[in-house]
């Protein structure tokens, strides 16, 4: 492939058929800075921190601060990959892209895939997320039903116009930025002025109390790790809405530090607040820890409002997964790696078969809803992990292949670059590997599943590739 430079920025833009830029692939460039700020936050705070930190604190105590942290430093330079790999070539396949760009064609495949069922096991816990919040407010109404009624609101508007799903998204990500920092001002000002919370007294000593700070131990907090994994899922959003951003070496860079500066805000201050704003007894993965705190604090309305901040969460996030599979699928089909209707665009030039695809399979999640109401979210979450892992390993890799060709000479990196790459890259690499083996030993069944489908996927997507490996040397004799 031949690159040229870009004055803008250092980067390179490819300027083959696979490095074509937005307008060019058939998308619409509809997302300004403003959006794609928004699209990026959006992919930073879902139920993962909303819904998920509620059962985390249950189970594991104050201690679940030191899983959020060791991952929210993974997600730092997992996002700088992505930041560098953006700069160097804005493209909606993204990290697909990417993994077959510069490990190997089957790479971006697999890469593809395990995106696939990242999104397919997120995008169930969302739905799930959202009835268990009405739950809330109508306990006898069915969550199955919720559940379906929320994915097909947002199939609908996945399919009129990436505008239309910026601004819902811009919007949704504005309610859970508010509230999240509404959450850190109150919480801050019961801790400092000791106000009566509940039945208990807001206070840094509740982050000691009730068996102290690692009530169950470090070992059961590593065994988080998996839960906090999924917290974090969906990051990448910002890079996968590259390709249809306008001026992207201008937007990306920002999109991607602020999200890591909002990590460290949002997610470790957060659980900090929580923790000390109420002992951690108090909580229960069947209620976000933040409707728990503002329902505790005397106003009855409070918590109502803070419900439907967590429901437009889950709704924001199963909104961008439908968009980001959309674009994923219609990358590989394009490359004859996924069903050739999924390649096709509508008038609006948003990619319908590839999202009716990934809907249909969400509506295995209805199911799910229906059958095992009380476990669908963690088998949902478990399942999500195995591809956040694997998206992320992609990333991390491809950063560290493109940094070798560039000392060959064979192209030019940009100026927004890994930090410590390579030495950071096999690092988190390590410690991904680590989360994946320590959910072997987890009392959670559906994350001890979650590990045993490992070899389900790699034979899964080994045959895949096999089968679409001989179809396309087929079609290339075929055509000799």
């Amino acid at each position: 492939m031949v690159t040229t430079p870009d004055p803008s920025d250092g980067a390179t833009t490819a300027t083959g058929p696979a490095g074509q830029r937005g307008n060019e692939e058939g998308y619409a460039t509809g997302l300004g800075n403003r959006q794609v700020q928004m699209i990026a936050m959006g992919g930073a705070i879902g139920v993962g921190l909303f819904l998920g930190a509620g059962g985390l604190l249950e189970e594991m105590g104050p201690g679940i601060i030191l899983s959020y942290l060791a991952c929210g430093v993974a997600v730092f330079f997992v996002m700088r990959a992505l930041g560098e790999l953006v700069l160097y070539r804005p493209v909606s396949g993204s990290f697909v892209e990417y993994a077959r760009e510069f490990i190997g064609p089957w790479a971006g495949f697999a890469a593809g895939w395990m995106y696939w069922v990242n999104w397919v096991g997120s995008g169930v816990a969302e739905i799930t997320a959202a009835g268990i919040y009405i739950g809330k407010w109508f306990p006898e109404f069915p969550q199955w039903i919720t559940a379906l009624l929320s994915l097909l609101v947002l199939l609908v508007v996945n399919l009129l116009s990436v505008r239309l799903f910026g601004e819902l998204e811009f919007w949704f990500s504005v309610i859970k930025v508010l509230a999240i920092v509404s959450f850190l001002v109150v919480g801050t000002w019961l801790v400092a002025t000791g106000a009566e919370v509940g039945e208990t007294t807001a206070s840094v000593g509740n982050l000691f109390s009730h068996g102290g700070f690692l009530p169950l131990g470090l070992p059961v907090v590593l065994m988080s790790l998996q839960g906090v994994i999924f917290a974090y899922a969906s990051m990448e959003m910002a890079g996968i809405a590259a390709g249809e951003t306008k001026n992207p070496a201008k937007v990306m860079p920002r999109a991607i530090n602020n999200v890591i500066v909002r990590i460290a805000l949002f997610y470790v201050g957060s659980l900090l607040l929580l923790c000390m704003v109420l002992p951690w007894t108090a909580y229960s993965g069947a209620e976000s820890p933040f409707v728990t705190v503002f329902s505790s604090i005397g106003v009855p309305w409070i918590g109502d409002i803070m419900n439907f901040v967590v429901l437009t969460a889950a709704l924001s996030s199963c909104n961008s997964g439908l968009y980001s599979t959309g674009r994923i699928l219609r990358s590989l089909s394009l490359n004859g790696e996924a069903p050739s209707f999924t390649a096709r665009m509508n008038s609006q030039r948003a990619p319908y078969g590839a999202v009716l695809f990934t809907a249909a399979v969400f509506l295995l999640g209805v199911l799910l809803n229906y059958a095992l109401p009380d476990k669908a979210f963690e088998i949902a979450t478990s399942v999500s992990s195995l591809g956040v892992i694997a998206t992320w390993a992609a990333l991390l890799y491809s950063q560290v292949r493109m940094r070798k060709l560039a000392q060959q000479g064979r192209l030019r990196r940009p100026s927004y670059r890994m930090p410590g790459s390579p030495y950071t890259n096999w690092i988190v690499l390590g410690f991904l590997a680590l989360v994946l083996v320590l959910a072997g030993f987890s009392s959670d069944i559906a994350a001890r599943w979650s590990l045993y489908a490992v070899p389900l996927l790699v034979v899964s997507i080994t045959v895949g590739w096999r089968v679409v490996s001989r179809r396309s040397a087929s079609s290339g004799a075929d055509v000799g």
